[in-house]
């Protein structure tokens, strides 16, 4: 027969009890922060991670803003220069057209531009117009001597001999005609075609910038 534990036992057995007790409320409540600490670094590992996303989002899309504003800024630019660009040549076109006779009548007063200009004028109808005799009518400041001497010995002109006539309605050049055709040599006829002018002027002022 077991002799029942007398009261140092009974407290020995409560105090073990007691023991096990707080020893499993312990490895509960470890347990329990210990999963509590790691749902919460879990929770604050996401959180900065999206964080960290959102900034990078932000951040991306603050440059792409950045680089839409550049992006248009320079166009802007562009066509700003584009359109001074364009507003300096039509300029420069429209001044050339108002100087332009006035240049050309000043070389047509000096020897040797005005021979230049008569050969060129004379080598192109040579090209261009018929055989027989020739009607050149011309400038009345050009010496019948210098006439003469660079149309006859130009080799460029048909026998028989031109016939010369100055003509008051003409500043400075020359034009010739043979058989109803026609090659213009005067001011006139060289600025007749103001936008083929324009186009060959651009051309040039395009080259030298």
């Amino acid at each position: 027969m077991t002799q029942a534990p007398g009261p140092l036992g009974v407290e020995r057995a409560m105090q073990a009890m007691l023991d096990l007790v707080e020893s499993n409320r312990a490895r509960l409540r470890d347990q329990i922060l210990g999963e509590a600490r790691a749902r919460a670094q879990a929770v604050r590992n996401q959180a900065c991670a999206g964080a960290r996303t959102r900034m990078r989002q932000a951040f991306e899309e603050q440059r792409q803003r950045r680089r839409e504003r550049l992006a248009a800024a320079e166009a802007r630019l562009a066509n700003r220069r584009r359109l001074h660009e364009q507003q300096r040549l039509a300029a420069s076109l429209r001044l050339a057209s108002q100087q332009l006779p006035r240049e050309l009548q000043a070389l047509w007063q000096q020897k040797e531009t005005r021979a230049s200009w008569v050969r060129a004028v004379l080598a192109a109808a040579r090209l261009r117009l018929t055989e027989g005799p020739w009607h050149i009518a011309h400038a009345a400041d050009w010496p019948e001597d210098e006439r003469e001497h660079l149309v006859l010995n130009s080799g460029a002109v048909p026998a028989p001999a031109p016939r010369f006539e100055a003509d008051p309605r003409i500043v400075a050049g020359l034009r010739i005609v043979s058989n109803r055709n026609v090659l213009d040599g005067t001011i006139e006829g060289l600025l007749s075609d103001p936008a083929d002018f324009e186009a060959r002027l651009l051309r040039r002022l395009e080259s030298s910038s």
